[in-house]
């Protein structure tokens, strides 16, 4: 029995992108909670808990986005051609705040809050439009032969603009357990605080968006409500709140590592339940993984290099994790 390479890539795929919004989504959620936290030392150690970690965080999505024009050069066409001005946008912001986040520890006093400013803005603007995209995605495109026919602007929908906004949510939530985590004292009771704000708005929006998306898209409704698709979906909900519910009971104690995890228990099961609603096409609403797919040939070639890489990557990340593990002080970094 041979190897099912469509399969194995979408895998791939789908593993380096969750790896992705796992770690760059708290590595964002920082910079979205930089309004909330005035005092600029508390601020410095926000940024110092990720400034080891940040620039390798978004290695995944360079393997991600590689390994689908690798195994699925139709999709990779036809979602670059579709998601353009989003996919920029989101890249200018990433740009923009990876250029602040180096350049708020070298300014001088007067231009300090500038770089602060920026890698706010650039926090956001990141965010909001990987959820524009990935709304846009949800919603499918329109492909004739070959090619994306639909128009440059076809991604600007109430739905998609709704998307971004849960987003925000989602990476703040997981920003700020993720500081519950490496932080004490004070910034750490703060985080807290906007913990609790940031699951009810996000909880709020898995609702709307699993209302929203049957209603919208009669394709994933019969997913959802179809045998055997049914037995695998149903458990989901009742996971997120679960999931939720620990989420607040771990808050109300002396919270350490257990928000953070049961943050990314929350992602992974929006992720899951994305999956069964797709499946199996990955250009929605029709196009399958297998009708996107490069010939066997190539995806033989491109999978030794993946699975040559892959553990490299999860090594080094591993490691720098571990070195630099424990709680960041004031006073003590990166930088």
């Amino acid at each position: 029995m041979g190897i099912d390479l469509p399969i194995l890539w979408m895998l791939i795929i789908g593993f380096g992108l969750m790896m992705y919004v796992i770690m760059d989504g708290f590595d964002l959620g920082i910079g979205l909670l930089f309004p909330f936290v005035r005092d600029r030392a508390q601020r410095d150690v926000m940024v110092n808990t990720v400034a080891p970690v940040w620039d390798g965080n978004e290695t995944w999505l360079v393997l991600g986005g590689a390994g689908l024009m690798a195994a699925f050069p139709l999709a990779y066409a036809v979602i670059l051609s579709a998601l353009y001005l989003p996919l920029m946008l989101m890249l200018a912001g990433l740009i923009w705040r990876g250029v602040a986040f180096e350049f708020r520890f070298k300014a001088d006093e007067a231009h300090k809050p500038f770089w602060d400013q920026a890698f706010t803005w650039g926090s956001y603007i990141a965010t909001y439009f990987q959820g524009v995209a990935l709304g846009a995605f949800i919603g499918g495109f329109e492909v004739r032969g070959q090619a994306y026919a639909g128009g440059a602007m076809d991604w600007l929908t109430p739905f998609s603009l709704f998307t971004g906004l849960g987003l925000l949510a989602a990476y703040a939530l997981l920003g700020s357990t993720w500081l519950i985590m490496k932080t004490e004292g004070a910034l750490q009771q703060r985080m807290v605080a906007l913990a609790r704000p940031a699951l009810m708005v996000l909880l709020l929006a898995i609702a709307v968006v699993s209302a929203w998306t049957p209603l919208r898209h009669a394709e994933v409704a019969q997913r959802w409500f179809s045998l055997p698709n049914l037995f695998f979906f149903a458990p989901v909900p009742l996971l997120v709140l679960a999931a939720a519910w620990a989420l607040l009971r771990a808050l109300r104690r002396q919270p350490q590592a257990g928000p953070f995890l049961l943050a990314l228990a929350l992602l992974f099961l929006g992720y899951s339940g994305l999956l069964i609603s797709l499946w199996p096409n990955i250009i929605p609403p029709h196009v399958s993984l297998r009708a996107a797919a490069a010939p066997a040939q190539s995806l033989g070639f491109a999978l030794v290099g993946a699975l040559l890489i892959i553990p490299v990557i999860l090594a080094y990340t591993a490691w720098s994790y571990y070195v630099f593990r424990g709680k960041v002080r004031t006073g003590e970094g990166y930088h």
